[in-house]
């Protein structure tokens, strides 16, 4: 069949790479794609996703059998809604049922209707309740802008002022909503599980590294880089997971007429008390895609049709159990904040092989140069026999790559490298 994938980052770039393996796939487009997609179809920059019935009118040009939505805007805009009602198959969620990322605050309600482990919360629409609230809670404290934010909208306070610094920015744009919660202890974890409206199968776990800077300092981002498997979420931890959170996840869902289907990716905090829900998103992490779709050992397509048809029932996902995969991000000089762009990417073909990949993500493709064009530009992976050898290869990876404007993390995957060296 033909298949379409929406999006252009490092994730669409790994699920390319993936879905075009599959004996299933004749052919695979990517709106808009990038010049690592390309590498594995045919990219399709013309086609606005934001114009649904043009995508639409392009899928049944092009006899697509099956559409991939990658990221979180399109899925809150209701592409999918739209799409399913021209009757073209496709995997997400629908625009309701995606409110469980595209609004943190109708999560929180859920979790507290469904008795999801969570922070302790509270929703404000105006500043002052806010700054009165986090007065009388304390430091530390973390505070969410409501809507998308491409992982950017959350400060984690570890002061009164810090706190209240946050609070003016998000409420000097109009309109804000804010859910402020306690700060939750323990190590943070990514838990992804498919979903067919009605049951779960898990999907893999990983680490994701939210801060710019090694030892996790700085602001936060998109994610500098991540490993898989997440070994600190045990099989024990795994049960739990699905039982406490994604089981009444989607039984709630379904209480309010909005089956969810699709990927269901839990922030997770392992705290004292066990695992408790720090957020949603309803698609394929970036980067955690690209540590997930190398140890992926079983076709993925099959698998995401029949959560489309809303039966999951005989599917079973299987992962490289014996390796481990490793991430590091390349990004643009400035990233999180103002980044230049069109410098020259050097190396990148003489990086890959041998278990090592670079899924593209910012990235242009001009007079036979392949340059910078983003924030996040590179995701340098590397599968190995422990998260230490993955991350060894990975780093000689980037060491490879001639990009002097680029920077990344020196330390991705420190916490398990530290855990392998103590078992050690």
């Amino acid at each position: 069949m033909n298949i379409l994938l929406i999006g252009s980052g490092g994730r669409e770039h790994a699920l390319a790479w993936r879905l075009a393996q599959s004996p299933l796939c004749t052919r695979l487009f990517t709106a808009p794609g990038n010049p690592g997609t390309a590498r594995h179809g045919t990219n399709r920059a013309d086609l606005a996703v934001a114009d649904h019935a043009a995508v639409a009118a392009f899928c049944a040009a092009e006899a697509i059998g099956l559409v991939v939505v990658g990221p979180e805007a399109p899925l809150v805009a209701g592409l999918v809604d739209d799409l399913k009602a021209a009757g073209i198959r496709t995997f997400g969620p629908t625009r309701d049922a995606a409110r469980l990322e595209g609004s943190k605050g109708f999560t929180k309600d859920l979790c507290a209707a469904c008795g999801i482990p969570t922070a302790a919360f509270a929703r404000f629409t105006a500043l002052e309740p806010a700054l009165a609230y986090v007065r009388r809670q304390g430091a530390p404290i973390v505070v969410k802008a409501d809507g998308l934010a491409a992982g950017k909208g959350v400060t984690v306070a570890e002061t009164l002022d810090q706190a209240e610094d946050a609070l003016a920015a998000l409420f000097a744009d109009p309109g804000a909503e804010v859910v402020v919660e306690e700060c939750l202890f323990g190590e943070e974890a990514s838990f992804f599980a498919l979903c067919d409206g009605t049951r779960a199968i898990p999907l893999g776990t990983a680490q994701d590294h939210k801060r710019v800077f090694d030892g996790d300092r700085g602001p936060n981002t998109g994610g500098m880089g991540a490993y898989s498997p997440a070994r600190v979420v045990t099989p024990e931890i795994e049960a739990r997971v699905m039982a406490e959170i994604i089981a009444p996840t989607l039984a709630g869902m379904r209480a309010r007429g909005c089956p969810f289907t699709g990927i269901l990716y839990a922030g997770l905090m392992l705290t004292a008390d066990g695992p408790k829900l720090i957020e949603y998103n309803t698609r394929f992490g970036d980067p955690e895609a690209q540590v997930l779709m190398p140890r992926l050992a079983s076709d993925l397509v099959p698998a995401l049709l029949s959560a489309c048809d809303g039966d999951l029932s005989g599917i079973g996902l299987e992962f490289d159990a014996q390796r481990a995969a490793l991430t590091v991000v390349m990004a643009a000089a400035g990233y999180p904040g103002a980044v230049v762009r069109g410098s020259a990417i050097r190396g990148v073909e003489a990086a890959e092989g041998d278990g090592v990949f670079v899924f593209q993500a910012g990235t242009r493709a001009e007079d036979g140069q392949l340059l910078a064009d983003g924030g996040r530009v590179l995701a340098v992976t590397a599968l190995g026999d422990s998260v230490t050898d993955a991350q060894a290869r990975a780093y000689a990876a980037v060491a490879r790559i001639d990009w002097p404007e680029g920077f990344c993390r020196r330390d991705i995957g420190f916490r398990a490298v530290a855990r392998e060296a103590g078992e050690g």
